[in-house]
Formats: C-alpha cells, structure tokens, sequence
C-alpha cells in the first residue's frame, strides 16, 4: 500500500503556471536580461574578429598552433552568438515542451 501512496503523491498536480506581473521588478529583470544578452553577442563579435585575426596571422606566419586556436575561437565565438541569438527561441521551445509533460 506505500508504493501505492507514492505513485498517487508522485501523480500529483500542483497546478502552477508561470504568470507575467507575479512579482515587483519584473519589467526591470527582463530589461537587465535583455541588455546582458546584447551585451554577450557583442563580446562574441569581438571575439569572432580578434579569432579570425589570429587565424589568418597563424596561416600567413606557419604558425600552425595559432591557426587552431584561432579555428577554435571563430567557431567557439559563432556558437555563443548563435546561442545567444537564440536564446528566447530555445527557452520558449523547452518551456512549451515541458508543459506538455504530464
């Protein structure tokens, strides 16, 4: 009978849903999320120019280590922007998904 009581606990629905204007603040929150993600795709430009630069000085000069690295920033500093971009995108698209759990 115990299993029994945690199954039903476990099936339980607590009925919470995120609602907009719950808490004070958060117009502002949503503002500072908003400027630190604009924040982080202009870091990633930067990255992506001084990668690039470092790339193509490693290729010019046969400096074979410094090529990689800079391979590795470009695509590093590309996927950060393309996260970055995305971001509303993928939280929106788990957050759909996940209320779809029962």
């Amino acid at each position: 009978m115990f299993l029994a009581d945690t199954v039903i606990q476990l099936a339980y629905d607590p009925g919470i849903t995120p609602s907009d204007g719950g808490l004070p603040g958060l117009s502002v929150l949503k503002q500072v999320m908003g400027s630190l993600n604009l924040f982080g795709i202009i870091t990633a430009v930067g990255a992506l120019a001084a990668s690039a630069a470092v790339w193509a000085w490693g290729h010019h000069s046969g400096g074979h280590q410094a090529e990689a690295n800079g391979k590795k920033g470009v695509m590093v500093s590309a996927g950060a922007a393309l996260l970055l971009g995305a971001a509303n995108g993928v939280v929106a698209f788990f957050s759909a998904l996940g209320t779809q759990v029962h």
